[in-house]
């Protein structure tokens, strides 16, 4: 369960952990303290991002898009091990969450200084993550962002839409949810969650799903995303959010990580399996999930 990749809700706790700081701010100072991270820096980036005010923190799929009154969008991508540090500017930590241990400093390697004060700290041990600065008249054609499909949040996710995605398809319905061009920005974990409440076998094919699963399987998406980001996101190992607190999410698991251990179901006398699909951990219980 290590070193897994930041999923939508972590994405989204980050973003509303710096938007009380970013949105609207103006960056007084950037300091690149390394030209890469996973890619080069963009030619210019510090002179580029200095003195620019940011409109606001969006999200897309697991992207932070910070657009700046330039013209231009910060884009930015946590990748395994990337996280933020708000530190000045009067912000308070929440004392909802344990304090995630305090952050390498020899990983420190963009600092953003706003005009209140704040300081903001992107750390990269494994230097997964990347940032780059894009027209942001141009964003949703940038190769990034052409193919993906709707928010499972937003509007154009319902169950009209995913019988027509999932029409005619053989793919296993795991692996049609994982697809970034169906649903952008749904990961492993969330897919395991909400196919085992939706009560859906993870290796059926995606075009033999009824309407009533449908319906059910985009209400469940929806609610186990939105608990995990009340939650903060489900920490596994690296992530935390923009306040150093951990996510408590992983605490709620009812089938992801549980191999071998009862199902939750009510009167279901079964056990959690983990299957590889593509690589990759499936946990579901073969019993309930038809």
């Amino acid at each position: 369960m290590h070193g897994a990749m930041p999923e939508l809700p972590e994405v989204e706790t980050v973003r509303r952990g710096l938007g009380p700081v970013l949105a609207g701010a103006t960056l007084t100072r950037v300091e690149a303290r390394r030209p890469d991270l996973r890619f080069p820096l963009p030619e210019g980036f510090v002179q580029r991002l200095t003195g620019a005010r940011i409109e606001r923190l969006d999200r897309r799929a697991k992207y932070l898009l910070a657009p700046l009154d330039r013209g231009d969008t910060l884009v930015m991508h946590l990748g395994m091990t990337g996280r933020f540090e708000v530190a000045g500017g009067g912000r308070e930590r929440p004392g909802r969450f344990a304090l995630a241990q305090a952050p390498d400093p020899r990983h420190a390697h963009v600092v953003f200084e706003t005009g209140a004060g704040a300081l903001v700290t992107f750390y990269d041990p494994r230097r997964f993550g990347y940032m780059d600065l894009l027209p942001t008249d141009g964003l949703e054609a940038h190769p990034w962002f052409a193919a993906l499909g709707p928010e499972p949040l937003g509007p154009g996710f319902d169950a009209a839409y995913l019988k027509r995605a999932f029409a005619g398809r053989r793919a296993p319905v795991k692996a049609a949810l994982l697809d970034q061009r169906v649903v952008a920005g749904l990961g492993n974990i969330y897919v395991c969650e909400a196919l085992f409440r939706a009560g859906i076998d993870p290796e059926r094919a995606a075009g033999e799903i009824g309407p009533r699963k449908l319906a059910a399987l985009v209400r469940i998406v929806r609610a186990v995303l939105c608990e995990a980001i009340e939650a903060g996101g489900s920490t596994l190992r690296d992530f935390a959010s923009a306040e150093g607190s951990l996510g408590y999410f992983q605490h709620r698991f009812q089938v992801y990580g549980r191999e071998g251990e009862p199902c939750l179901k009510a009167g279901c006398k079964g056990r959690v399996e983990r299957i590889v699909q593509s690589g990759r951990s499936t946990f579901a219980c073969s019993r309930c999930q038809t």
